[in-house]
């Protein structure tokens, strides 16, 4: 199957099966004041106010985000501490200074102030609030699981051991053996580098995938944390354009006032790895009439510039023996025909073989030269739905892995989903490409240290 018929009908998918009657009215317009336009909401103590497993993200050195998906209004909480009965637990109420992010869809948790790497414990919890107006609220009930999950932060102590998974677009039966490999391998932390969406319109299509997954282990990321990464398709629709109520930012405090409009970009170091994502933005031109001027990705990309010559020049990321580089899109392809998503002002050119970005020649000007000066030794892309390795040569002298895209029918060469495994073993990065349709490790490379 075609790379864009494959989207198309997952998307079709999606949008028909699993979500339910409330997926059209569940959309991103829905605010925190809707409850009082509508009449009131709340109190509906007939289904279950938590209906997920919590969800790990944006893990790093100090913090943590966890959230979890409820079904009414709620002012949801997170209870943390380092004893496994959380007998020395703090509660954490959703949201930041001034009053709680009280919604009927996703609670986000931001644990600030942690110890690097160090293992927690935790359980989350809710109250279902019945809400009219600012003068009529009231409890009208708890929910908090009994489940004790745990993770462990990030720092120069942790173990060097992550995974990558990429290019999933709701495909559960390239999904299914993904995570299982994941929870097999157990790594410290899990890049979720791009395309995990389609095109979705609603926020109950976006808990769909990554709260409620049709897969066996609903639990995929309650005690091993995610690093998200965008691709293009996790712009595009009504819901996406604000993904971040369902995946959330790092809160500004953690973030200089600067880039706190990069808030998928990471710097995270753990052990000797020192992980750094970058996001390539939408894969057609800002000034394609096929979005109609909906997206801004130039600039967007000219700002994580100066946020990566910063982060490189951090002592954590710039005396970590090995610097991985994570990205969606390509930053180099060895095609002649690949398009490289600078064709003004459409993306057709009749040299190249189609009408998006196979790579990102801009993000390679940006961004390329900060990471050979910093001795970057490996980037981990997407985007292509077919697995390659590109070498370093007179162009880049870092390698580049290109992930595996949904395809489970093996029919074609190179078109299967990947698990990129990387571990430090004995001084050096071991990297493993696991073979989601065989089963078996598709290749093996080492890596030795930056000098």
């Amino acid at each position: 199957m075609k790379r864009r018929e494959f989207i198309r009908n997952a998307a079709i998918v999606a949008a028909t099966s699993g979500i339910g009657s409330n997926a059209v009215a569940s959309t991103l317009c829905s605010s925190p004041y809707r409850g009082e336009l509508e009449g009131g909401r709340g109190g509906d103590e007939g289904r279950a106010l938590i209906d997920s497993e919590p969800v790990l993200q944006n893990f790093a050195e100090t913090s943590m985000g966890i959230a979890f998906s409820v079904t009414d209004w709620a002012n949801g909480y997170v209870i943390y501490g380092e004893k496994p009965d959380l007998s020395d637990g703090k509660k954490v109420w959703s949201g930041g200074y001034r009053m709680t992010a009280m919604d009927d869809e996703v609670v986000q948790v931001r644990l600030t102030g942690l110890k690097p790497a160090t293992l927690y414990y935790y359980k989350i919890g809710a109250d279902r609030i019945e809400y009219k107006d600012g003068y009529h609220i009231r409890i009208t009930g708890n929910e908090e699981k009994a489940q004790v999950y745990s993770f462990r932060t990030a720092g120069k102590e942790a173990t060097a051991h992550f995974c990558v998974i990429n290019d999933t677009h709701a495909n559960w039966e390239a999904i299914n053996p993904a995570i299982n490999k994941v929870l097999e391998l157990q790594p410290s932390c899990v890049i979720w580098n791009g395309d995990a969406c389609n095109t979705e319109e609603t926020v109950a299509a976006q808990k769909r995938i990554f709260f409620k997954p049709e897969i066996e282990r609903k639990d995929y990321a309650a005690n091993i944390p995610y690093l998200f990464c965008p691709g293009n398709h996790d712009n595009r629709g009504l819901a996406n354009r604000h993904l971040e109520r369902i995946w959330m930012y790092r809160q500004p405090e953690e973030r200089q006032p600067r880039d706190w409009d990069l808030g998928r970009n990471f710097a995270v170091r753990m052990g000797d790895v020192a992980l750094v994502g970058l996001d390539t933005g939408e894969d057609k031109l800002d000034t394609n009439p096929k979005f109609c001027n909906l997206f801004v990705s130039e600039p967007y990309r000219v700002a994580q510039q100066a946020w990566l010559r910063d982060v490189l020049q951090q002592p954590e990321v710039k005396k970590a023996p090995f610097l991985v580089a994570v990205c969606h899109i390509p930053l180099f392809d060895p095609r002649p025909k690949a398009n490289p998503g600078d064709l003004y002002p459409a993306d057709t050119h009749p040299d190249y073989s189609s009408n998006f970005a196979a790579w990102q020649r801009t993000c390679s000007k940006l961004w390329g030269p900060l990471l050979e000066k910093a001795g970057c030794q490996l980037l981990i892309t997407a985007h292509q739905h077919r697995y390659r390795l590109d070498k370093p040569d007179d162009t880049h002298r870092w390698t580049q892995i290109v992930g595996g895209g949904p395809d489970m029918s093996g029919e074609s060469k190179g078109k299967f989903p990947t698990v990129i495994e990387g571990e430090v073993k004995d001084g050096k990065l071991v990297v493993t490409i696991h073979n989601m349709y065989t089963g078996a490790v598709q290749e093996t490379l080492t890596i030795d240290k930056r000098r």
